[in-house]
Protein backbone atom coordinates (compact mmCIF):
# COMPACT_ATOMS: atom_id res chain seq x y z
CA UNK A 1 0.00 0.00 0.00
CA UNK A 2 1.60 3.22 -1.23
CA UNK A 3 1.33 6.42 0.93
CA UNK A 4 0.40 9.90 -0.40
CA UNK A 5 -3.34 9.66 -1.19
CA UNK A 6 -3.24 12.84 -3.21
CA UNK A 7 -7.51 12.49 -3.30
CA UNK A 8 -10.24 11.31 -1.28
CA UNK A 9 -11.55 8.32 -3.02
CA UNK A 10 -14.29 6.50 -1.61
CA UNK A 11 -16.23 3.40 -1.66
CA UNK A 12 -19.71 5.14 -1.11
CA UNK A 13 -22.64 3.61 -3.14
CA UNK A 14 -26.65 4.34 -2.67
CA UNK A 15 -27.91 0.84 -2.98
CA UNK A 16 -26.81 -2.58 -1.30
CA UNK A 17 -26.68 -4.92 -4.98
CA UNK A 18 -28.25 -7.86 -3.69
CA UNK A 19 -27.89 -10.63 -6.29
CA UNK A 20 -24.95 -13.24 -5.47
CA UNK A 21 -24.32 -16.72 -5.73
CA UNK A 22 -25.25 -17.78 -2.27
CA UNK A 23 -22.51 -19.25 0.15
CA UNK A 24 -22.86 -22.95 -0.26
CA UNK A 25 -22.15 -25.97 2.22
CA UNK A 26 -20.86 -29.25 2.51
CA UNK A 27 -23.61 -31.05 4.13
CA UNK A 28 -24.87 -27.29 4.98
CA UNK A 29 -27.33 -27.61 7.88
CA UNK A 30 -28.54 -24.51 9.90
CA UNK A 31 -28.20 -24.28 13.60
CA UNK A 32 -31.82 -25.31 14.57
CA UNK A 33 -31.41 -28.74 12.21
CA UNK A 34 -28.08 -29.54 13.78
CA UNK A 35 -28.81 -28.93 17.28
CA UNK A 36 -28.35 -32.09 18.70
CA UNK A 37 -25.85 -33.61 16.29
CA UNK A 38 -22.33 -34.22 17.71
CA UNK A 39 -19.28 -34.81 16.38
CA UNK A 40 -17.46 -38.19 17.22
CA UNK A 41 -13.84 -37.45 16.10
CA UNK A 42 -11.34 -34.38 15.10
CA UNK A 43 -12.41 -33.05 12.05
CA UNK A 44 -8.92 -32.84 9.38
CA UNK A 45 -9.11 -29.86 6.89
CA UNK A 46 -6.13 -28.62 4.87
CA UNK A 47 -4.87 -25.21 3.31
CA UNK A 48 -2.71 -24.91 0.35
CA UNK A 49 -0.61 -22.48 2.28
CA UNK A 50 0.83 -21.38 5.45
CA UNK A 51 -0.62 -18.37 7.66
CA UNK A 52 1.07 -15.34 7.20
CA UNK A 53 -0.45 -13.94 10.13
CA UNK A 54 -2.75 -13.72 12.74
CA UNK A 55 -2.63 -10.26 13.58
CA UNK A 56 -5.92 -9.00 11.98
CA UNK A 57 -4.95 -5.67 10.43
CA UNK A 58 -2.01 -7.67 8.74
CA UNK A 59 -4.72 -9.76 6.07
CA UNK A 60 -3.74 -10.60 2.70
CA UNK A 61 -3.40 -14.11 2.39
CA UNK A 62 -7.00 -16.53 2.57
CA UNK A 63 -5.14 -18.78 4.82
CA UNK A 64 -4.62 -16.56 7.33
CA UNK A 65 -7.99 -14.70 6.52
CA UNK A 66 -9.75 -18.00 7.29
CA UNK A 67 -7.92 -18.85 10.41
CA UNK A 68 -8.77 -15.09 11.86
CA UNK A 69 -12.63 -15.57 11.56
CA UNK A 70 -12.54 -18.30 13.33
CA UNK A 71 -10.68 -17.46 16.29
CA UNK A 72 -11.73 -13.81 16.72
CA UNK A 73 -15.24 -12.38 16.07
CA UNK A 74 -15.89 -8.91 14.90
CA UNK A 75 -19.28 -6.84 15.18
CA UNK A 76 -20.92 -8.96 12.61
CA UNK A 77 -20.77 -12.18 10.91
CA UNK A 78 -22.57 -14.03 7.60
CA UNK A 79 -24.30 -16.72 8.10
CA UNK A 80 -24.76 -19.57 6.21
CA UNK A 81 -26.85 -17.45 2.65
CA UNK A 82 -24.22 -14.51 3.16
CA UNK A 83 -26.78 -12.67 5.55
CA UNK A 84 -25.31 -10.42 7.99
CA UNK A 85 -26.01 -11.51 11.88
CA UNK A 86 -25.06 -9.53 14.78
CA UNK A 87 -22.04 -11.30 16.59
CA UNK A 88 -20.16 -9.15 19.26
CA UNK A 89 -23.05 -6.72 18.84
CA UNK A 90 -25.61 -7.24 20.06
CA UNK A 91 -28.21 -6.16 17.15
CA UNK A 92 -28.39 -4.18 13.80
CA UNK A 93 -26.89 -1.11 14.23
CA UNK A 94 -29.13 1.81 14.82
CA UNK A 95 -28.11 4.37 11.90
CA UNK A 96 -29.11 7.86 11.51
CA UNK A 97 -31.43 9.38 9.29
CA UNK A 98 -28.22 10.88 7.10
CA UNK A 99 -26.38 7.66 7.28
CA UNK A 100 -23.53 9.18 8.88
CA UNK A 101 -23.58 8.02 12.51
CA UNK A 102 -23.77 4.47 13.32
CA UNK A 103 -24.49 3.69 17.09
CA UNK A 104 -23.84 -0.46 17.72
CA UNK A 105 -24.61 -1.98 21.12
CA UNK A 106 -22.05 -4.77 22.11
CA UNK A 107 -23.32 -8.15 24.07
CA UNK A 108 -21.81 -8.25 28.04
CA UNK A 109 -20.91 -12.04 27.64
CA UNK A 110 -18.29 -11.72 25.15
CA UNK A 111 -15.11 -12.55 26.63
CA UNK A 112 -11.20 -13.10 25.36
CA UNK A 113 -9.58 -16.24 25.66
CA UNK A 114 -7.90 -14.76 29.32
CA UNK A 115 -11.20 -13.51 30.56
CA UNK A 116 -11.32 -10.38 29.93
CA UNK A 117 -14.57 -8.79 28.41
CA UNK A 118 -14.56 -7.52 24.82
CA UNK A 119 -15.39 -3.87 24.90
CA UNK A 120 -15.79 -1.13 22.49
CA UNK A 121 -13.11 0.00 23.54
CA UNK A 122 -11.45 -3.04 21.73
CA UNK A 123 -12.54 -2.21 18.61
CA UNK A 124 -11.37 1.49 18.76
CA UNK A 125 -7.94 0.37 19.49
CA UNK A 126 -8.15 -2.01 16.58
CA UNK A 127 -9.20 0.14 13.98
CA UNK A 128 -7.00 3.05 14.59
CA UNK A 129 -4.37 0.81 14.47
CA UNK A 130 -5.51 -0.36 10.95
CA UNK A 131 -6.06 3.20 10.12
CA UNK A 132 -2.69 4.43 11.11
CA UNK A 133 -0.36 4.76 7.36
CA UNK A 134 2.67 4.05 9.96
CA UNK A 135 1.34 0.38 10.43
CA UNK A 136 0.95 -0.17 6.54
CA UNK A 137 -2.17 -2.25 7.33
CA UNK A 138 -2.95 -4.56 4.14
CA UNK A 139 -6.57 -2.93 4.32
CA UNK A 140 -5.89 0.64 5.83
CA UNK A 141 -7.54 2.20 2.65
CA UNK A 142 -10.86 0.84 3.56
CA UNK A 143 -11.31 3.94 5.61
CA UNK A 144 -10.09 6.34 2.98
CA UNK A 145 -13.60 7.82 2.55
CA UNK A 146 -15.57 6.34 5.03
CA UNK A 147 -15.44 6.59 8.62
CA UNK A 148 -14.86 10.35 9.49
CA UNK A 149 -11.40 11.72 8.77
CA UNK A 150 -10.21 8.51 7.78
CA UNK A 151 -8.88 10.43 4.20
CA UNK A 152 -6.90 12.48 5.86
CA UNK A 153 -5.38 10.10 8.28
CA UNK A 154 -4.78 8.14 5.17
CA UNK A 155 -3.29 10.80 3.45
CA UNK A 156 -1.06 11.55 6.85
CA UNK A 157 -2.74 15.08 7.09
CA UNK A 158 -4.24 13.75 10.70
CA UNK A 159 -3.46 11.80 13.30
CA UNK A 160 -5.14 7.85 13.77
CA UNK A 161 -6.37 9.08 16.81
CA UNK A 162 -9.02 11.67 15.36
CA UNK A 163 -10.86 8.80 13.72
CA UNK A 164 -14.15 9.26 13.81
CA UNK A 165 -14.68 6.28 16.20
CA UNK A 166 -15.38 5.68 20.04
CA UNK A 167 -16.43 4.20 22.97
CA UNK A 168 -19.47 5.90 24.74
CA UNK A 169 -19.46 3.11 27.38
CA UNK A 170 -17.67 -0.42 27.66
CA UNK A 171 -20.65 -1.98 25.10
CA UNK A 172 -21.69 1.10 23.24
CA UNK A 173 -19.77 1.82 19.80
CA UNK A 174 -20.19 4.93 17.95
CA UNK A 175 -19.36 5.35 14.01
CA UNK A 176 -18.95 8.78 12.45
CA UNK A 177 -18.83 8.30 8.71
CA UNK A 178 -17.27 10.99 6.43
CA UNK A 179 -20.38 10.38 4.18
CA UNK A 180 -23.26 7.58 3.91
CA UNK A 181 -21.87 4.20 2.87
CA UNK A 182 -24.75 1.68 2.37
CA UNK A 183 -22.85 -1.50 2.60
CA UNK A 184 -20.76 -0.59 5.12
CA UNK A 185 -22.53 -2.52 7.51
CA UNK A 186 -21.41 -5.59 5.53
CA UNK A 187 -17.53 -4.19 6.01
CA UNK A 188 -17.83 -4.62 9.59
CA UNK A 189 -17.48 -9.09 9.44
CA UNK A 190 -14.32 -8.66 7.50
CA UNK A 191 -11.59 -9.40 9.45
CA UNK A 192 -9.72 -6.52 9.41
CA UNK A 193 -12.20 -5.02 11.56
CA UNK A 194 -12.52 -6.96 13.99
CA UNK A 195 -11.47 -5.95 17.98
CA UNK A 196 -7.88 -6.13 19.53
CA UNK A 197 -7.84 -6.44 23.43
CA UNK A 198 -4.98 -3.46 23.78
CA UNK A 199 -3.25 -4.33 26.70
CA UNK A 200 -2.41 -8.15 25.25
CA UNK A 201 -1.80 -6.52 21.94
CA UNK A 202 0.67 -3.94 23.44
CA UNK A 203 2.56 -6.43 25.60
CA UNK A 204 3.27 -8.49 22.89
CA UNK A 205 4.74 -6.13 20.60
CA UNK A 206 5.57 -7.44 17.00
CA UNK A 207 5.87 -10.71 18.21
CA UNK A 208 2.00 -10.58 18.68
CA UNK A 209 -0.14 -12.60 16.37
CA UNK A 210 3.11 -15.02 15.16
CA UNK A 211 2.22 -17.82 17.87
CA UNK A 212 -0.71 -19.37 19.17
CA UNK A 213 0.92 -18.29 22.39
CA UNK A 214 1.20 -14.71 20.97
CA UNK A 215 -2.56 -14.83 20.25
CA UNK A 216 -5.88 -13.95 22.64
CA UNK A 217 -8.90 -15.25 20.91
CA UNK A 218 -12.62 -14.15 21.24
CA UNK A 219 -14.25 -16.54 18.67
CA UNK A 220 -15.43 -19.99 18.58
CA UNK A 221 -11.77 -21.52 18.54
CA UNK A 222 -8.30 -21.30 20.27
CA UNK A 223 -5.53 -22.01 17.72
CA UNK A 224 -3.05 -24.19 19.05
CA UNK A 225 0.33 -25.79 17.91
CA UNK A 226 1.27 -22.89 15.41
CA UNK A 227 3.62 -20.00 14.07
CA UNK A 228 4.48 -18.70 10.98
CA UNK A 229 6.45 -21.76 9.81
CA UNK A 230 3.96 -24.13 11.29
CA UNK A 231 2.83 -26.53 8.35
CA UNK A 232 0.34 -27.93 10.15
CA UNK A 233 -2.46 -26.46 13.67
CA UNK A 234 -5.21 -26.92 15.63
CA UNK A 235 -8.21 -25.28 16.26
CA UNK A 236 -10.07 -26.14 19.60
CA UNK A 237 -13.18 -25.19 21.05
CA UNK A 238 -12.91 -21.62 23.02
CA UNK A 239 -14.69 -22.34 26.31
CA UNK A 240 -14.96 -18.67 27.07
CA UNK A 241 -16.90 -18.28 23.81
CA UNK A 242 -20.21 -16.79 24.48
CA UNK A 243 -21.76 -19.04 22.47
CA UNK A 244 -19.82 -22.12 22.86
CA UNK A 245 -22.67 -24.43 23.47
CA UNK A 246 -23.47 -24.14 19.81
CA UNK A 247 -19.70 -24.74 18.12
CA UNK A 248 -19.70 -28.75 17.06
CA UNK A 249 -16.25 -29.17 17.08
CA UNK A 250 -14.07 -29.91 20.08
CA UNK A 251 -10.63 -29.80 17.66
CA UNK A 252 -10.40 -29.57 14.21
CA UNK A 253 -6.42 -30.03 12.69
CA UNK A 254 -5.39 -28.44 9.38
CA UNK A 255 -2.42 -29.39 7.50
CA UNK A 256 -0.71 -27.33 5.51
CA UNK A 257 -1.13 -29.54 1.24
CA UNK A 258 0.93 -28.38 -1.30
CA UNK A 259 0.91 -31.09 -3.74
CA UNK A 260 -2.62 -32.42 -5.19
CA UNK A 261 -0.87 -36.13 -4.76
CA UNK A 262 -0.41 -36.07 -1.08
CA UNK A 263 -3.78 -34.22 -0.87
CA UNK A 264 -5.67 -37.26 -2.67
CA UNK A 265 -3.92 -39.86 -1.06
CA UNK A 266 -4.47 -38.84 2.07
CA UNK A 267 -8.03 -38.73 1.60
CA UNK A 268 -7.88 -41.93 0.38
CA UNK A 269 -6.26 -43.19 3.18
CA UNK A 270 -8.88 -41.60 5.34
CA UNK A 271 -6.65 -38.84 7.38
CA UNK A 272 -8.05 -36.02 5.36
CA UNK A 273 -11.66 -35.16 5.34
CA UNK A 274 -11.96 -32.67 2.72
CA UNK A 275 -9.33 -32.97 -0.09
CA UNK A 276 -8.96 -29.69 -2.54
CA UNK A 277 -8.08 -31.14 -5.91
CA UNK A 278 -6.97 -29.50 -9.07
CA UNK A 279 -5.71 -30.51 -12.44
CA UNK A 280 -6.06 -34.05 -13.66
CA UNK A 281 -7.15 -35.56 -9.70
CA UNK A 282 -10.23 -32.83 -10.02
CA UNK A 283 -10.53 -34.47 -13.90
CA UNK A 284 -10.52 -38.09 -12.56
CA UNK A 285 -12.83 -37.61 -9.59
CA UNK A 286 -15.50 -35.42 -11.28
CA UNK A 287 -17.72 -38.27 -11.13
CA UNK A 288 -16.72 -39.60 -7.05
CA UNK A 289 -20.14 -38.91 -5.45
CA UNK A 290 -17.87 -37.62 -2.68
CA UNK A 291 -16.80 -34.77 -5.28
CA UNK A 292 -18.30 -31.22 -4.77
CA UNK A 293 -17.56 -28.13 -7.15
CA UNK A 294 -18.29 -25.12 -5.53
CA UNK A 295 -18.43 -21.77 -7.51
CA UNK A 296 -16.79 -19.11 -5.91
CA UNK A 297 -16.38 -15.23 -6.50
CA UNK A 298 -12.68 -14.87 -6.37
CA UNK A 299 -11.14 -13.89 -9.34
CA UNK A 300 -6.98 -14.75 -10.02
CA UNK A 301 -5.34 -12.61 -12.29
CA UNK A 302 -2.01 -11.53 -13.58
CA UNK A 303 -0.31 -8.73 -11.87
CA UNK A 304 2.28 -6.70 -13.78
CA UNK A 305 4.60 -4.64 -11.65
CA UNK A 306 5.21 -1.32 -13.42
CA UNK A 307 8.04 -0.40 -11.17
CA UNK A 308 10.03 -2.08 -9.11
CA UNK A 309 12.66 -0.81 -6.43
CA UNK A 310 11.65 2.70 -7.59
CA UNK A 311 12.74 2.24 -11.15
CA UNK A 312 10.50 1.31 -14.20
CA UNK A 313 10.32 -2.13 -15.28
CA UNK A 314 9.60 -3.46 -18.20
CA UNK A 315 5.76 -3.76 -17.94
CA UNK A 316 5.67 0.00 -17.80
CA UNK A 317 6.12 -0.53 -21.47
CA UNK A 318 2.25 -0.67 -22.60
CA UNK A 319 3.18 -2.63 -25.86
CA UNK A 320 4.28 -5.48 -23.08
CA UNK A 321 1.12 -5.31 -20.93
CA UNK A 322 -0.68 -6.03 -24.36
CA UNK A 323 1.12 -8.46 -25.91
CA UNK A 324 0.63 -10.18 -22.91
CA UNK A 325 -2.99 -9.96 -22.29
CA UNK A 326 -3.92 -11.05 -25.54
CA UNK A 327 -1.70 -13.92 -25.66
CA UNK A 328 -2.90 -15.71 -22.71
CA UNK A 329 -5.16 -18.81 -23.57
CA UNK A 330 -6.91 -18.60 -20.53
CA UNK A 331 -9.81 -21.49 -21.50
CA UNK A 332 -6.97 -24.44 -21.61
CA UNK A 333 -5.60 -22.96 -17.98
CA UNK A 334 -8.74 -23.64 -16.74
CA UNK A 335 -9.54 -26.90 -18.53
CA UNK A 336 -6.42 -28.87 -18.64
CA UNK A 337 -4.26 -26.88 -15.66
CA UNK A 338 -6.78 -26.63 -13.05
CA UNK A 339 -9.96 -28.85 -14.13
CA UNK A 340 -11.65 -27.76 -11.03
CA UNK A 341 -14.46 -26.01 -12.57
CA UNK A 342 -12.90 -22.92 -12.34
CA UNK A 343 -13.79 -20.75 -15.54
CA UNK A 344 -11.57 -18.38 -17.79
CA UNK A 345 -12.95 -14.84 -17.27
CA UNK A 346 -12.73 -11.31 -19.32
CA UNK A 347 -13.16 -8.68 -16.78
CA UNK A 348 -12.10 -8.07 -13.65
CA UNK A 349 -15.65 -8.07 -12.05
CA UNK A 350 -16.60 -12.02 -11.37
CA UNK A 351 -20.19 -13.52 -13.27
CA UNK A 352 -22.98 -13.99 -10.79
CA UNK A 353 -21.58 -11.33 -8.18
CA UNK A 354 -23.43 -8.26 -8.52
CA UNK A 355 -26.98 -7.15 -10.80
CA UNK A 356 -27.90 -4.05 -12.60
CA UNK A 357 -29.69 -2.18 -9.78
CA UNK A 358 -32.74 -1.75 -11.97
CA UNK A 359 -32.50 -4.52 -15.01
CA UNK A 360 -31.25 -7.29 -12.83
CA UNK A 361 -28.81 -8.13 -15.67
CA UNK A 362 -25.34 -9.45 -14.80
CA UNK A 363 -22.49 -7.22 -14.62
CA UNK A 364 -20.71 -9.77 -15.96
CA UNK A 365 -23.22 -10.05 -19.03
CA UNK A 366 -23.88 -6.56 -19.34
CA UNK A 367 -20.00 -5.56 -19.32
CA UNK A 368 -18.89 -8.29 -22.01
CA UNK A 369 -16.01 -10.18 -22.37
CA UNK A 370 -12.92 -7.46 -22.76
CA UNK A 371 -9.18 -8.65 -23.87
CA UNK A 372 -10.34 -11.94 -25.24
CA UNK A 373 -7.23 -14.21 -26.48
CA UNK A 374 -5.81 -13.02 -30.29
CA UNK A 375 -2.81 -14.38 -30.92
CA UNK A 376 -2.02 -12.41 -34.07
CA UNK A 377 -2.88 -8.96 -32.19
CA UNK A 378 -0.21 -10.09 -29.25
CA UNK A 379 2.44 -10.20 -31.92
CA UNK A 380 1.84 -7.23 -33.53
CA UNK A 381 2.17 -5.52 -29.64
CA UNK A 382 5.36 -7.39 -28.89
CA UNK A 383 6.97 -6.30 -32.43
CA UNK A 384 6.01 -3.15 -31.21
CA UNK A 385 7.16 -3.42 -27.38
CA UNK A 386 10.55 -5.13 -29.41
CA UNK A 387 11.57 -2.17 -31.03
CA UNK A 388 10.77 0.25 -28.42
CA UNK A 389 12.71 -1.58 -25.93
CA UNK A 390 15.52 -2.29 -28.50
CA UNK A 391 15.32 -6.19 -28.40
CA UNK A 392 13.55 -9.44 -26.83
CA UNK A 393 11.88 -9.00 -23.85
CA UNK A 394 12.68 -11.30 -20.78
CA UNK A 395 10.09 -11.14 -17.93
CA UNK A 396 10.80 -12.51 -14.45
CA UNK A 397 7.19 -14.69 -13.03
CA UNK A 398 7.07 -14.72 -9.28
CA UNK A 399 4.93 -17.83 -8.08
CA UNK A 400 4.08 -19.89 -4.87
CA UNK A 401 5.68 -22.69 -3.92
CA UNK A 402 2.22 -24.83 -4.05
CA UNK A 403 1.69 -27.58 -6.48
CA UNK A 404 -1.31 -25.90 -8.24
CA UNK A 405 0.80 -22.49 -8.21
CA UNK A 406 3.61 -23.71 -9.69
CA UNK A 407 1.78 -25.87 -12.41
CA UNK A 408 -0.45 -22.38 -13.58
CA UNK A 409 2.84 -20.47 -13.22
CA UNK A 410 4.79 -23.48 -15.70
CA UNK A 411 1.45 -23.17 -17.90
CA UNK A 412 1.78 -19.25 -18.24
CA UNK A 413 5.74 -19.84 -18.94
CA UNK A 414 5.27 -22.46 -21.71
CA UNK A 415 1.78 -20.80 -23.20
CA UNK A 416 3.83 -17.57 -23.86
CA UNK A 417 7.07 -18.61 -25.05
CA UNK A 418 5.20 -20.42 -27.57
CA UNK A 419 2.55 -17.87 -28.62
CA UNK A 420 5.37 -15.28 -28.42
CA UNK A 421 8.50 -15.86 -30.10
CA UNK A 422 10.99 -13.64 -28.84
CA UNK A 423 9.29 -13.13 -25.60
CA UNK A 424 11.70 -15.30 -22.30
CA UNK A 425 9.74 -15.96 -18.85
CA UNK A 426 11.66 -17.09 -16.12
CA UNK A 427 9.97 -18.08 -12.88
CA UNK A 428 10.97 -17.69 -9.25
CA UNK A 429 9.28 -19.90 -6.96
CA UNK A 430 8.84 -18.62 -3.17
CA UNK A 431 7.20 -19.63 -0.45
CA UNK A 432 4.05 -17.56 0.73
CA UNK A 433 5.19 -15.15 3.11
CA UNK A 434 8.31 -14.49 0.97
CA UNK A 435 5.81 -14.02 -1.92
CA UNK A 436 3.80 -11.43 0.19
CA UNK A 437 6.77 -9.60 1.21
CA UNK A 438 8.43 -9.37 -2.31
CA UNK A 439 4.82 -7.72 -3.19
CA UNK A 440 4.85 -5.75 -0.64
CA UNK A 441 7.62 -3.84 -1.14
CA UNK A 442 7.78 -4.17 -5.23
CA UNK A 443 10.31 -5.96 -6.02
CA UNK A 444 8.99 -8.44 -8.35
CA UNK A 445 7.84 -7.90 -12.17
CA UNK A 446 4.85 -10.22 -12.97
CA UNK A 447 2.74 -12.35 -10.35
CA UNK A 448 -0.37 -14.37 -10.08
CA UNK A 449 -2.42 -12.52 -7.54
CA UNK A 450 -6.05 -13.32 -6.34
CA UNK A 451 -8.78 -10.73 -5.01
CA UNK A 452 -11.85 -12.18 -3.24
CA UNK A 453 -14.38 -9.70 -2.58
CA UNK A 454 -14.90 -7.90 1.18
CA UNK A 455 -18.60 -6.97 0.21
CA UNK A 456 -21.12 -7.25 -2.39
CA UNK A 457 -20.44 -4.66 -4.91
CA UNK A 458 -18.38 -3.91 -7.98
CA UNK A 459 -16.04 -1.40 -6.24
CA UNK A 460 -14.56 -4.14 -3.98
CA UNK A 461 -12.87 -5.21 -7.13
CA UNK A 462 -11.87 -1.80 -8.77
CA UNK A 463 -11.26 0.66 -5.84
CA UNK A 464 -8.17 -0.87 -4.95
CA UNK A 465 -6.62 -0.40 -8.53
CA UNK A 466 -7.03 4.09 -8.41
CA UNK A 467 -3.36 5.56 -8.75
CA UNK A 468 -3.12 6.21 -4.61
CA UNK A 469 -4.00 2.57 -3.54
CA UNK A 470 -2.66 -0.13 -6.25
CA UNK A 471 0.52 -1.94 -5.99
CA UNK A 472 1.72 -1.85 -9.05
CA UNK A 473 2.56 1.57 -9.64
CA UNK A 474 0.03 1.53 -12.56
CA UNK A 475 -1.33 5.49 -12.67
CA UNK A 476 -4.55 6.59 -14.80
CA UNK A 477 -6.33 9.90 -14.32
CA UNK A 478 -9.52 8.50 -16.39
CA UNK A 479 -9.04 5.83 -13.76
CA UNK A 480 -9.25 7.58 -10.96
CA UNK A 481 -11.76 9.99 -12.11
CA UNK A 482 -14.00 7.38 -12.99
CA UNK A 483 -13.96 5.64 -9.88
CA UNK A 484 -14.10 9.21 -7.90
CA UNK A 485 -17.45 9.69 -9.91
CA UNK A 486 -18.95 6.56 -9.33
CA UNK A 487 -18.31 7.18 -5.47
CA UNK A 488 -19.26 10.77 -5.42
CA UNK A 489 -20.81 12.13 -8.34
CA UNK A 490 -22.83 9.23 -9.27
CA UNK A 491 -23.67 8.41 -5.57
CA UNK A 492 -27.48 8.47 -5.23
CA UNK A 493 -28.12 7.98 -9.07
CA UNK A 494 -27.16 4.09 -9.21
CA UNK A 495 -27.97 3.48 -12.54
CA UNK A 496 -25.16 6.26 -13.86
CA UNK A 497 -23.17 4.82 -10.92
CA UNK A 498 -23.74 1.10 -12.31
CA UNK A 499 -22.37 2.58 -15.88
CA UNK A 500 -19.45 4.25 -14.51
CA UNK A 501 -18.19 1.23 -12.84
CA UNK A 502 -18.39 -1.04 -16.24
CA UNK A 503 -16.29 2.01 -17.88
CA UNK A 504 -13.83 2.47 -15.40
CA UNK A 505 -13.27 -2.01 -15.34
CA UNK A 506 -12.99 -1.27 -19.28
CA UNK A 507 -9.87 1.45 -18.67
CA UNK A 508 -8.74 -0.67 -16.50
CA UNK A 509 -8.71 -4.16 -18.22
CA UNK A 510 -8.74 -3.45 -21.64
CA UNK A 511 -7.74 0.45 -22.41
CA UNK A 512 -4.85 0.50 -19.75
CA UNK A 513 -3.90 -3.52 -19.64
CA UNK A 514 -2.79 -3.00 -15.61
CA UNK A 515 -4.08 -6.01 -14.91
CA UNK A 516 -4.96 -9.31 -16.39
CA UNK A 517 -7.85 -11.24 -15.04
CA UNK A 518 -7.03 -14.73 -15.48
CA UNK A 519 -10.28 -17.15 -13.81
CA UNK A 520 -13.29 -16.77 -11.57
CA UNK A 521 -12.14 -19.83 -9.02
CA UNK A 522 -14.08 -23.14 -8.31
CA UNK A 523 -13.40 -24.88 -5.21
CA UNK A 524 -13.10 -28.53 -6.55
CA UNK A 525 -13.03 -30.71 -3.49
CA UNK A 526 -13.81 -34.56 -1.81
CA UNK A 527 -15.78 -34.25 1.15
CA UNK A 528 -16.29 -37.06 3.38
CA UNK A 529 -19.74 -38.71 4.02
CA UNK A 530 -20.58 -37.27 7.61
CA UNK A 531 -19.10 -33.95 7.10
CA UNK A 532 -21.72 -31.20 7.93
CA UNK A 533 -21.97 -27.41 8.88
CA UNK A 534 -18.62 -25.71 7.04
CA UNK A 535 -20.16 -22.68 5.71
CA UNK A 536 -18.66 -21.33 2.44
CA UNK A 537 -18.84 -17.89 1.87
CA UNK A 538 -19.13 -15.31 -1.59
CA UNK A 539 -16.66 -12.62 0.24
CA UNK A 540 -14.75 -12.00 3.25
CA UNK A 541 -13.48 -15.33 4.72
CA UNK A 542 -13.77 -18.50 2.51
CA UNK A 543 -14.97 -21.11 5.04
CA UNK A 544 -16.64 -20.59 8.66
CA UNK A 545 -15.96 -23.96 10.81
CA UNK A 546 -18.12 -23.20 14.19
CA UNK A 547 -20.76 -25.85 13.55
CA UNK A 548 -19.00 -28.09 11.43
CA UNK A 549 -18.01 -31.49 12.49
CA UNK A 550 -17.56 -34.79 11.47
CA UNK A 551 -19.85 -37.74 12.63
CA UNK A 552 -19.28 -41.39 11.84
Amino acid sequence: MKRGVKQSITILTAVLLLTACGGGAASKKTEDSSKEQKATRTLNLMEASEIGSMDSIFTQDEPSINAQSNVFEGLYQLDEDDKLIPAVAKEMPEISEDGKTYKITLREDAKWSNGDPVTAHDFVFAWKKMADPKNQANYFFLMDGTILNGTEIVNEEKSADELGVKALDDYTLEIKMAKPVTYFTSLLAFSPFFPQNEKFVTEKGKQYGTSSENIVSNGPFLMENWDQSSMSWDLVKNPNYYDADKVKSDKIHFEVLKETNTVFNLYESGELDVAVLTGDFAKQNNDNPDYQAIQRSKVYSLRMNQQRNGKPSIFANENVRKAISYALDKKSLVENILADGSTDIYGYIPKDFVANPETGEDFRKEAGDLVKTDEKLANEYLEKAKKELNGDVTIELLSKDGDGDKKVAEFIQGQLEKTLPGLKINVKTVPLNNSIELMKKGDYELSVGMWGPDYQDPMTFLESSVSSKNKTSYRSEKYDQLIDDASNKYANDPLKRWETLIQAEKVLVEEDAALIPLYQQARGQLVRPGVEGIQYHNFGATSTYKYAFIKE
